[in-house]
């Protein structure tokens, strides 16, 4: 499934909430119901950098895609965490460099969220577009 159709199912399971505390019920929903990942991948080199809340991600490239994972210690943030790589993983690296993350606005998540919670979101969508960089070169190597 393309990057754009994953975006735009994630945009259509907030479509109809409004309200600002059912979207931070929604998202903790999608925190509650997001794998995680093992306490021994919780490491400084794994941590998000410009995230109030610890985050983690850990991203793999396999046959041509990356495939991430990832957790935090704060219920909302892990939902946002589920939200973006129910997105980007499983993306080829140049789709996930050239896809712009508009399906976050399109949520209303630039708008409701708090200053901080939303540098973290965009840490997050950076730290993503950095692995696919990097994965880029290395299939540009092979």
């Amino acid at each position: 499934m393309s990057i754009e159709v994953k975006a735009q199912e994630m945009v259509a399971k907030f479509s109809n909430i409004t309200d600002w505390e059912q979207k931070y019920e929604k998202l903790i929903e999608l925190g509650k119901a997001w794998p995680g990942i093992p306490e021994e991948l919780k490491t400084e080199d794994l941590k998000v950098k410009g995230c109030q809340s610890q985050v983690w991600i850990k991203a793999e490239l396999k046959d041509g895609k990356a495939y991430f994972i990832g957790d935090s210690d704060a219920i909302i943030v892990r939902g946002l965490v589920a939200l973006v790589l129910s997105v980007y993983s499983g993306q080829t690296p140049s789709d996930i460099m050239k896809y712009d993350a508009s399906f976050l606005k399109d949520i209303g998540l630039d708008s409701g969220l708090s200053p901080s919670r939303t540098n973290g979101l965009y840490s997050m969508i950076k730290q993503i577009k950095y692995y696919a960089t990097a994965f880029a070169y290395l299939l540009s190597k092979q």
